[in-house]
């Protein structure tokens, strides 16, 4: 992949300037963009905490929905998981 010097100006700007990404790529090359402040966990606006809630919320969304009968949120050796059974989280 290309790398790209942001800090120098752009005389001619075209298809060339435009670089895609896959799906997954977006949230490696810029977690800024989805989950704001990275962080230390330090902090509880943090980014894994901003992530983890957002799990658990699709998890009561799907336990509200009748679409999950369970919730799971296990805290063992300082890692956390979350299962609810539902229909997962929608990629689109």
């Amino acid at each position: 992949m290309e790398s790209i010097d942001f800090n120098k100006p752009i005389t001619e700007y075209g298809d060339d300037n435009i670089q895609t990404l896959e799906w997954q790529e977006h949230g490696r090359m810029r977690p800024g963009m989805y989950i704001v402040k990275l962080g230390d966990g330090s902090s509880a606006d943090d980014g894994i905490y901003i992530l983890l809630k957002e799990v658990i919320d699709n998890s009561i969304d799907e336990f509200v929905m009748g679409a999950g009968k369970q919730i799971e949120v296990r805290i063992e050796d300082n890692k956390v998981s979350v299962r609810d059974f539902g229909r997962g989280i929608p990629l689109g």
